[in-house]
């Protein structure tokens, strides 16, 4: 009995390996389970064995690569320390570096940023990559809430509001280097623009986030 669990999880990994490889070459859409099943050489009843559909098979790729990430996020909202800033600085570079250097990471998440339609089938996808992306916001948003307790980042704007800023901020260069990964070092100025935003966070001023124009101005 040992064994066989042993063999169903070494098939399992290998379906998750042949579904990182074929949808990256071909596209999620573009791609049936016969083509997985296949690359895996396994028969199409073994995929059934481990996932109901695509859509699982898809999420059960994503989890193996990015949970990591994930977890050091949560840990950023659950434990308090007076450093706060820090946990939320380290959770983020811990996603960068995990991107750049591990292949199985970068390239799923590469398959979510440019590989992926979430319509038909994969409408389970697109719902969990929202229910991921909102429970990272949680718990960055716990840390931040902390750091205005502290006194480490200005009032105002919302915790809320500088949370999202900074995770489009993480977003945006992960999505714009895996366009074209030679356009900057992903670890090094990912560093440099999440310290800038950071530090903008402490020099906010609720006067100069409301304020407009004056005429002589425009």
């Amino acid at each position: 009995m040992r064994r066989t669990k042993e063999e169903a999880q070494l098939t399992r990994e290998q379906l998750l390996d042949a579904a990182e490889l074929v949808f990256s070459d071909q596209g999620v859409s573009q791609t049936s389970l016969q083509d997985i099943a296949q690359a895996a050489g396994v028969t199409r009843g073994a995929i059934y064995w481990h996932f109901k559909d695509k859509a699982a098979l898809f999420n059960a790729m994503m989890d193996r690569s990015t949970s990591p990430i994930e977890e050091t996020i949560v840990k950023v909202g659950q434990e308090a320390t007076d450093q706060p800033l820090a946990q939320i600085r380290a959770a983020m570079m811990d996603a960068l570096n995990r991107i750049a250097n591990e292949p199985h990471t970068r390239r799923v998440i590469g398959i979510a940023a440019n590989k992926v339609e979430y319509v038909d089938e994969l409408s389970d996808v697109r719902a969990r990559h929202v229910q991921v992306h909102l429970n990272c916001r949680t718990h960055i948003e716990t840390a931040m809430k902390r750091a205005q307790k502290l006194g480490q980042v200005a009032a105002k704007p919302s915790a809320r509001v500088m949370t999202v800023g900074l995770q489009a901020l993480v977003s945006g260069l992960i999505n714009t280097w895996m366009l074209d990964d030679s356009l900057f070092n992903l670890t090094r100025t990912g560093a440099q623009a999440i310290d800038v935003y950071l530090a903008g966070l402490m020099a906010t001023s609720p006067s100069l986030v409301s304020s407009r124009p004056t005429s002589s101005s425009r």
